[in-house]
This record gives structure tokens, C-alpha cells and sequence, in this order.
């Protein structure tokens, strides 16, 4: 069975790929969904990895469970909804690369998931369960991913979270925070950018956001900077990282890529998050750096995720960005 479950939203990235003749933009149907992006990238560094969500009983449905299993990725608990589309997302892209999200969910297929036997039974089976926020937009599957979550706990589980921030799937900012915020105390590891640690935690100073997380029970909360790198802070030490100096064609799926990397190291070490020295964690971070700098050479967010092989050459080859 898989060490890492990823749970959470499988959906359609559209992604601009030029123009036609007359002026109208093209898009490419790439599969993506943070989650999944995350399984993926662990799957592709050594670990095994199973995907745990909904989508419909469609095309688009049909193409995102053909892409996982082709990936290698277990799909025992990845079902498809007859009654729910599958949640499309139309990608817009800055000239730096950077990405802006339209979406196409009302409700989503993935909103749709529920906490059954057989969904804790795989959650059982793993060894770090990995989750992020969109499903608490809708019921049922705010309740099943809390159940889960909790579930996990109880089982002496890694729980890993990237909250994963995207305003136009919230009634408000309000609601989308407070619902975010219940999901903290039940995390080992918490990936968040730099953005949402001020969101979570009203503080502007990126050490006090942390130690904020960190008096919740978090283990490791690692904050991404984009260019800047990134920052990990314990209740025993902080460490900051440059990224590596690729060329950027798209951002999307990069934290995913860097998430997938650095949870895929945690469960090879076969340690606990707290126990995790600095040196090892500085590794891990580098690593994950590298993976996160590569995805973003490439258009997409499954196709980009790198091998072992590509992360290691980025490496050795490419020099660190310092700003």
C-alpha cells in the first residue's frame, strides 16, 4: 500500500498555450489539483503514493483517473460522482510566469467525497496522510476530510497541510479563513506561502506567523517565498534557503513539486517530523527547492514534476538565486 496518501481536489488545468491566427487564446487540458500534484511528486522521487478524492463521471473525469494510474499512483480511493462535474480551472499567466485561477465548480465532483470505512481503512494503511483545504468549501466533504484528518491522528499518522489559499472558491474571506484555521492543530507539517501565514495568523513578521503555528502543536512549518526561497521554523531552530536560478515558464504546480519532494525525504528518513535534525532538514530543503525551481522550467503542473534524476542535475548544474 501507498506511504503517502494525498487527499483532496483532482481537477482540469486549462493551461494558455499561444493564440490562434485571429487573436483568440488557445488552452491545453493538463491534469492538476494540489493533491494530486503532490502524490505525483513523491511517486516520482521513490515513494509510493496513493490519491484519495472524487471526480466526475465524465471526460475529464475518465482522463484524470487514466493520468494517475498511468503515473503509478494507487487510485483504490479515487471514485468518480454520475451526478457531479469534475472542477475545471482556467489558468492566466503573468509574463514572469505566475498564475491566476478562474474556476468552473458549483459544486465540484471533488466536494463530494465522504469518510466511509474503506476511506479510512487506506488512511490506516499509510504512513503520512497529506491534505490541503479546498474540500471544506462544500459538504459532504468538509465533514469527511475533518473525520479523516482526525482519523489519521488517532493512528499515529504524519499529517502534512498546505492550506493552499484560493479566494474565489470562498463565500468570503472571513469564512475561508476560519475554516482553514481549524485544520492547524491536527498538522505535523504545515507548507504555507508567505501570504497565507499572514492570513492564518493576522502576523505580518514571518517568525512571529510561525512560532503562531507552531503554539498550535505544528512540528514543521516550512513558508515559500516564490524567488526569496523559502523559510522552516521548529520550536528548536529556524533555517532560511535559496531556491535555484532556472528559467521560469510556469509556476504552476512549483509548490506542489516542492511539497511532494520534501514530504517524500520526511517519509524516506522514516523519522517523525520533530525529529528531524537541522542538517536533515536543510537537506530535505534543498532538495525540495530544486524540485520546485525544475517543475517550473515546464508548462502544467502532473507533466512538470521531475524525477530524481532532474532534481539532482538541477543541483549540481544550476546556480542558487540570491536576491
Amino acid at each position: 500500500m501507498a506511504k503517502l496518501l494525498s487527499m483532496g481536489e483532482l481537477l482540469i488545468d486549462f493551461t494558455p498555450t499561444g493564440t490562434t491566427e485571429d487573436g483568440r487564446l488557445l488552452f491545453a487540458r493538463n491534469p492538476g489539483g494540489a493533491p494530486a500534484n503532490v502524490a505525483v511528486q513523491a511517486l516520482r522521487v521513490g515513494v509510493s503514493a496513493g490519491f484519495l478524492g472524487r471526480v466526475g463521471q465524465d471526460m475529464f473525469g475518465d482522463f484524470l483517473v487514466d493520468t494517475l494510474q498511468k503515473c503509478g499512483v494507487e487510485t483504490q480511493g479515487l471514485t468518480q460522482d454520475p451526478d457531479f462535474a469534475t472542477t475545471l480551472a482556467f489558468v492566466q499567466l503573468s509574463e514572469t510566469g505566475d498564475r491566476d485561477f478562474s474556476f468552473y465548480r458549483n459544486p465540484g465532483a471533488d466536494t463530494r467525497l465522504a469518510a466511509g470505512e474503506a476511506e479510512k481503512a487506506l488512511v490506516s494503511q499509510c504512513e503520512l496522510l497529506c491534505f490541503g483545504s479546498l474540500l471544506l468549501t462544500a459538504e459532504p466533504s468538509r465533514s469527511a476530510v475533518e473525520e479523516l484528518v482526525k482519523h489519521a491522528k488517532s493512528q499515529g499518522k504524519i499529517t502534512a497541510y498546505d492550506p493552499n489559499w484560493r479566494p474565489p472558491l470562498w463565500p468570503s474571506e472571513q469564512e475561508g479563513v476560519a475554516r482553514m484555521r481549524s485544520l492547524i492543530a491536527y498538522a505535523d507539517i504545515m507548507k504555507v506561502s508567505d501570504e497565507e501565514l499572514q492570513l492564518l495568523t493576522s502576523e505580518e513578521d514571518l517568525e512571529a506567523g510561525a512560532k503562531a503555528l507552531l503554539a498550535q502543536g505544528v512540528s514543521v512549518v516550512v513558508v515559500t517565498m516564490g524567488p526569496k526561497g523559502c523559510a522552516v521554523f521548529t520550536p528548536g531552530f529556524a533555517l532560511r534557503k535559496n531556491t535555484y536560478d532556472t528559467k521560469v515558464k510556469d509556476t504552476t504546480g512549483s509548490g506542489d513539486s516542492f511539497f511532494g519532494a520534501l514530504l517524500a525525504q520526511i517519509v524516506q528518513s522514516g523519522k517523525k517530523p520533530c525529529e528531524l535534525s537541522e542538517e536533515e532538514l536543510s537537506g530535505f530543503v534543498d532538495f525540495a527547492n530544486a524540485a520546485g525551481a525544475t517543475c517550473a522550467t515546464k508548462t502544467g503542473a502532473i507533466p512538470a514534476m521531475p524525477d530524481t534524476a532532474a532534481i539532482q542535475e538541477c543541483q549540481r548544474t544550476v546556480p542558487l538565486l540570491v536576491l
